[in-house]
């Protein structure tokens, strides 16, 4: 699947902006450690920018993301790919076994922190998000209270990457699409 057959399966089932800009944000954030990994950046992206495309369909986690992973299987997705995907929900109980599907959970998470981040920040811009912001925004338990701070330090505890070095290498792969974005 190309990334443009994987943007149009995205959009297919997601239509809500603020979804699809988290799917843009982990792809992009997919992308950038593949890149550090020497890993496969097209296939890494196509898995963050489909990690999420059945939760408006089917938000319970009766379905997300088993809908997703079904369809995904029946277009011929590589087991792989599907894995990642169906691990980065933790309640799931599958496995992450590569390091795909780590980075994939490390990043889901912490790219929804630092859009929250963002949009609090004066002129609502990515450029004025820092590890800082992010570390001090964690610890503010009232803030974008959905985000699972603890599986932010779990995903950078599983890549085995230093918290501050995590954060920091997701704000620059965002800021890398921050105009998508709108941020």
């Amino acid at each position: 699947m190309s990334r443009e057959e994987a943007y149009q399966l995205l959009t297919t089932y997601t239509t809500k902006e603020g979804l699809i800009k988290h799917a843009l944000a982990v792809e992009a954030a997919m992308r950038a450690y593949a890149r550090k990994f020497g890993e496969d950046e097209e296939a890494w992206g196509i898995v963050g920018l489909l990690h999420d495309f059945d939760y408006e369909k089917y938000p319970t986690a009766e379905e997300h993301p088993y809908k997703g992973a079904e369809i995904l299987r029946e277009r011929g997705f590589p087991e792989e790919w599907v894995q990642a995907i169906l691990s980065h929900a933790s309640y799931t109980g599958v496995p992450r076994e590569t390091l795909m599907a780590k980075t994939l959970f490390a990043v889901d998470e912490l790219c929804g922190l630092i859009t929250a981040v963002a949009y609090v920040r004066p002129n609502r811009k990515l450029a004025e998000v820092t590890v800082k912001s992010v570390k001090k925004k964690m610890k503010d338990k009232a803030f974008a209270r959905q985000v699972n701070r603890d599986e932010i330090r779990e995903g950078a505890e599983l890549l085995g990457i230093p918290l501050e070095e995590h954060i920091e290498t997701v704000i620059q792969a965002m800021t890398s699409i921050a105009d998508e974005l709108g941020l």
